[in-house]
């Protein structure tokens, strides 16, 4: 690594946390001259940059909170800690946010967008946030990791081979995303307002068509080496559940957590924190324990069928609902009894189980893509690993 640099992380950068004026909701504006308020889910799913915010806030607040602008890096400091974003847009951010803006000149952006979010940095910030209560990322504690880098040329070199294979990556999410579509589509053809089955359908609380609508353990476990899974928001990709990378606990502790409800084929995840609303039918007989940031539904099999349910999950009726009922600042949540009121279309089972028919085709379509991605996940992981290591 001839050439390469080694500097804890505030020599290379000025390092910051955001603020909220509060209430927050007194100072939300509509006014086009507002200053740019920076949330959570102004960064969507696989982008490196935050481009523009939803919500905007007075001026008056903007003393209580922490102003940013183009090129600063953005750090979740709480619940999935250590995500990074580069800023393209100008604004204020809440305490859910940390920023590193750069004090030196030999700082390539896209490379040290890789840097942060690569899995040694974030192995780092795990270790040095394990003895808190809560695991949330501070400025000491992200000032005092070491990185090691390379001149601005080679940074710009191996940020581009990143980008290319992040490329591909995105292309194959894109894919995904438009096979959900496919599915949205047949889900309005039957149940939309202009359906040939709208007639069919009545309408009624999620609670009613469910045996429980629980979450998962309230409290961060101890982690094993093997043991039973560990599932987490983070398991949530792309609409079906990856056990991949995830963490570990005892059988006894398992036992413990599902005691109240056990996950099962046929039942449905949700995320209920952060990005919140993305269902996840669970197709497997593995036993897994949940954490509090993901719902566990079970269906009564005879009101509702599982494929049906995800999919009016990703439907705009039921997004909207979550939207205007979500909790919260920093990060966006909503309460077991706020899923319980959700309204849902409740047509015929037997329309239900002819719907999820028609969608088999495309999951299996989506399941051939979910391997290419995994395939593309292991090869970018591979190229970091060696980039960082002067090997690339």
């Amino acid at each position: 690594m001839n050439g390469w640099s080694d500097a804890a992380l505030g020599d290379v950068f000025e390092i910051a946390r955001g603020g909220s004026p509060r209430p927050i909701d007194e100072f939300i504006t509509d006014d086009p001259t507002g200053i740019n308020w920076i949330m959570i889910g102004d960064a969507s799913e696989g982008s490196k940059y935050i481009t523009e915010t939803k919500k905007r806030i007075r001026p008056e607040g903007v003393q209580r909170s922490r102003r940013v602008k183009s090129g600063d890096f953005l750090l979740t400091n709480s619940m999935s800690f250590g995500k990074p974003y580069i800023m393209r847009t100008s604004g204020c951010i809440h305490d859910g946010w940390l920023v590193l803006s750069p004090r030196r000149d030999d700082v390539d952006a896209d490379f040290f967008y890789y840097l942060l979010g690569s899995k040694a940095v974030y192995a780092e910030f795990e270790r040095r946030a394990s003895g808190l209560t809560v695991k949330n990322l501070n400025i000491e504690l992200v000032k005092g990791v070491k990185v090691s880098f390379p001149p601005l040329s080679e940074q710009r070199r191996i940020a581009e081979v990143l980008d290319r294979a992040e490329a591909l990556r995105a292309k194959r999410r894109a894919a995904l995303a438009q096979l959900d579509s496919l599915t949205q589509s047949i889900f309005l053809d039957f149940f939309g307002p202009n359906g040939k089955h709208y007639l069919s359908c009545s309408t009624a609380s999620l609670g009613s068509l469910c045996r429980s609508i629980n979450d998962g353990v309230h409290k961060t476990p101890t982690y094993i080496e093997n043991g039973v899974p560990f599932v987490t928001v983070k398991n949530i990709v792309s609409g079906a559940l990856d056990l991949a990378g995830t963490k570990f606990i005892s059988e006894d502790d398992h036992r413990a957590f599902t005691k109240r409800t056990m996950p099962e084929r046929g039942d449905v995840l949700v995320s209920k924190d952060g990005t919140i609303g993305v269902p996840c039918p669970i197709m497997t007989d593995e036993e897994f324990s949940i954490f509090v940031s993901v719902a566990l539904i079970k269906p009564k099999k005879d009101l509702i069928d599982q494929s049906f349910l995800v999919a009016q999950f990703q439907s705009d009726w039921v997004q909207r609902q979550i939207r205007a009922e979500s909790k919260g600042i920093a990060i966006r949540h909503l309460h077991l009894e706020d899923f319980k009121r959700l309204v849902f279309v409740a047509p015929p089972i037997g329309l239900q189980r002819e719907f999820a028919r028609r969608v088999q085709a495309v999951e299996k379509l989506k399941t051939a893509q979910r391997a290419s991605l995994a395939e593309l996940d292991a090869l970018f992981a591979s190229l970091q690993h060696r980039a960082f290591r002067g090997e690339l």
